[in-house]
């Protein structure tokens, strides 16, 4: 597939919406709408059997949902992957992690999206005041075992799909350790 020509959509601090013209590989014309976002870091704060996790409101769904600490730098920049890692950590739960391991690499939404996100396993945590923006003055952060959050994953009150793959990444991490 070929891109032909590209148009801006719609542009804001946090994503950009394009339409490109493409032709395929038969020759056919077609047309694609992409959403570019800065990639995003997503960290699985672990303390011995426990996961930390947030619930914030989600506006495009309309509720309230636990996650785990995930988030892009403001205003589309690009920043290192572990730097990243390392600031949601602080920003949304206060924790900082004496070991910040990544262990995975996740495609959003591959079908309609540029973004990408790396996955963090962050230990040796110790405790502090979260720094939240202004955007997650209602987030909420708790400790929930292993066992719990695969209770709430089954019973779909952890949906976020980003949360649900990092999970698995952290089960395979943790299989090949072994």
């Amino acid at each position: 597939m070929e891109a032909l020509s590209s148009r801006e959509v719609y542009t804001n601090a946090w994503m950009r919406v394009r339409e490109d013209d493409i032709q395929r590989a038969d020759g056919s014309a077609g047309i694609y709408g992409v959403i570019d976002k800065p990639d995003y870091a997503l960290v699985i704060p672990l303390r011995g059997e426990e996961l930390h996790l947030v619930e914030q409101y989600r506006y495009p769904l309309g509720l309230r949902r636990w996650e785990f600490p995930q988030g892009t730098a403001p205003d589309r920049a690009e920043l290192p992957a572990a730097e990243l890692a390392a600031r949601e950590l602080r920003e949304e739960t206060g924790l900082t992690a004496g070991s910040l391991r990544e262990i995975g690499l996740l495609d959003v939404a591959p079908g309609l999206s540029s973004q990408r996100g790396r996955v963090f396993l962050a230990t040796e945590l110790r405790e502090g005041e979260p720094e939240r923006e202004h955007t997650e003055q209602d987030m909420r952060a708790a400790w929930f075992t292993r066992g719990e959050f695969e209770r709430m994953s089954r019973a779909g009150e952890i949906t976020d799909a980003q949360s649900l793959a990092a999970y698995a990444l952290l089960l395979l991490h943790e299989r090949s350790d072994h």
